[in-house]
């Protein structure tokens, strides 16, 4: 009913920058909190930003003033602005979103398929 997609992953060196996206689309009401996630080769999943319907946003501390994330609320898209992306960026990132469906009271947790950022020293 609902899909994720993201985009915009890819290989760079240490001080570039990338920005990802995730459209979201299908039956949708509302959506809730926007988040990225990512998991590097051998660690745990990290949640590294999220953003609420409002616009209020959170970072983890390793990307605090280089990550911005941000949502286009009439696309249904959000966004994640990476900036001075060091070698220790390099994971899968992951869409997350908290999504109400139309003709339901309901919200559900969706993720997308994961785009590989690679930052090369």
């Amino acid at each position: 009913q609902v899909q994720l997609v993201e985009s915009g992953g890819g290989l760079v060196q240490s001080g570039e920058s990338l920005r990802l996206s995730c459209a979201a689309s299908g039956n949708i009401f509302s959506i809730h909190a926007m988040n990225w996630y990512r998991q590097a080769p051998g660690k745990q999943r990290e949640l590294v930003a999220t953003i609420t319907k409002s616009g209020n946003t959170n970072y983890v501390d390793s990307v605090k003033g280089r990550f911005t994330i941000t949502r286009d609320n009439i696309k249904n898209t959000g966004y994640l602005q990476m900036n001075s992306l060091k070698p220790e960026d390099t994971a899968v990132y992951y869409c997350n979103a908290v999504i109400e469906l139309r003709g339901n009271d309901n919200v559900y947790d969706y993720w997308g398929q994961g785009t590989q950022v690679t930052v090369s020293s």
